[in-house]
Parts: structure tokens; sequence; C-alpha cells
């Protein structure tokens, strides 16, 4: 069969076409569906009375993992301290609860973290950018464009947000590649492990919990783990008043 050379550089063009294409389409089908997919809004729960139990039994499994796999700097207890997740007194958590809240309630401590607001403030006032939602309700950040001007930060009615006022990669007693460090003068918070999310995976804090303290899911799944547990028992968002739509939840 003869082909003219109209005829060659058409089917050339044409394949060198579906190879430059080739590996974006081969990472969009390798892409965990959940991930592409639209209407999921992911959410977590936490039992506050199993986990403070816990805690006192000595158990920090879940802060311990999510600093080492997000490379959080060891600065505990300085005025130069990063959290991604930490335990407060619950009657810092809901003071607004002060007076009415049981005896235990009042002498436990709850996990805090940040809480992926549906009308996050943060989002509203960041000038570059840097802090954004996807599509399935994640706040995160691109610390790239983070210019620190600390304005999330001041939004944020949570005080979920830590500023690197030094370089934190000499505090990282060990560095984990599979995410990316900070430098000095960005913000950083929990990100409800969004890099895990995208292969499928559950955050880090749910996976290693060895107590079953944290419940993970999609809200607008009623078949959830998450929507199963908050369809049994009472639940707290903190400061709910504010408008913001907190997506994590406190199992009391």
């Amino acid at each position: 069969m003869k082909i003219n050379r109209r005829d060659f550089l058409k089917a050339g063009g044409a394949t060198a076409l579906v190879l430059a294409g080739w590996p974006l389409a081969r990472a969009v089908a390798e892409k965990e569906p959940a991930t592409i997919q639209t209407g999921v809004k992911w959410a977590l729960a936490i039992d506050v009375r199993r986990c403070w139990e816990k805690q006192q039994a000595g158990c920090r499994e879940c802060m311990k993992a999510c600093h080492y796999h997000h490379n959080v700097p060891d600065l505990v207890g300085t005025k130069n301290e990063v959290k991604w997740i930490w335990a407060a007194p619950f009657t810092a958590v809901f003071p607004e609860l002060e007076g009415m809240m049981e005896e235990q309630l009042r002498q436990s401590q709850a996990l805090t973290l940040c809480n992926h607001c549906d009308n996050a403030p943060c989002v509203r006032v960041c000038p570059t950018k840097a802090t954004f939602q996807t599509a399935a309700g994640v706040t995160v950040m691109d610390y790239h464009r983070c210019i620190g001007c600390r304005y999330c930060m001041a939004a944020c009615p949570y005080g979920a947000r830590s500023f690197n006022f030094v370089d934190p990669r000499p505090f990282i007693s060990e560095v984990n590649p599979d995410f990316p460090t900070r430098e000095k003068g960005v913000v950083e918070k929990c990100n409800l492990c969004d890099e895990r999310l995208a292969l499928g995976q559950r955050p880090i804090c749910v996976e290693v919990c060895p107590h079953g303290c944290l419940y993970f899911g999609d809200l607008n799944n009623p078949d959830s783990e998450v929507r199963r547990v908050l369809a049994g028992r009472f639940s707290l968002q903190r400061k709910a008043e504010l408008g913001t739509r907190p997506k994590v939840y406190y199992l009391v």
C-alpha cells in the first residue's frame, strides 16, 4: 500500500499527540475515583471520652504519626511551636459550654486540628490563594504561594494554623521524603491528609489510631462510617454559631 507524504505527516502527528497525552491519560486513569468524582464531602468525628481515656494511658499515636508523615518540626513547648494535631483542654475547645459540662468533660482534653470548614474564613482572606479548598471540601495550602502575611491565622477562629518563625528543617529529626518540608516565613496546618485521600487512603491519624477513637468518611454518603456514627451519637462542632460549618465533629 502506497502512502503519500501528506498522509504520512498526518499519521505521524496523530501518533505524537497520542503519545504526548499518554502520561496524563494514565495519571487520570490511575486516580482513586473518590478524588475525581463530584459530590464528596470529607469529614472527621472524634470520640472525646474514649480518646481522653487512652491519652491518660499515654497514647499519642495519631499526633506522632501525623507530625512524622508531614515533617512537622519538633519545636514543642517553644514560642515557635508548629502543630497540625494536638490535645487541648476541653474547656478551651468549647469555652461556651463551661457552665454546662459535666466534670468528666471539664477535666478532659480533646484533639484539636483544622476544622476544614465549608465556609472557611481563611480561604476568603488569603490574598495569594495559597489557602484554598479542594472539590471535596478539604482546606489545603500551596506553600510556594504563601507570602507569610498571616491573614489566614487572624481569620481562623480555631487557632488551627502555625507560622514558621524559624527555618523548620533543622528541627525535623527524621524527614519523610514523601512529603515536602516547609521554610521560614510560611504558614502551615492540617490538610486532612489530602495526599493520602488522592490515593484512596484514610487520613494517617485515623489509620494509626489503635483504639477506634476517630471516624472518617463522606458526609454525602449515608452509608459512610462518619455518617453512621453521627446518626447514633450526640456531637458538637466548634463555634458553630459563627457559620463556618466545621467538618470536624466531637462525639460526647
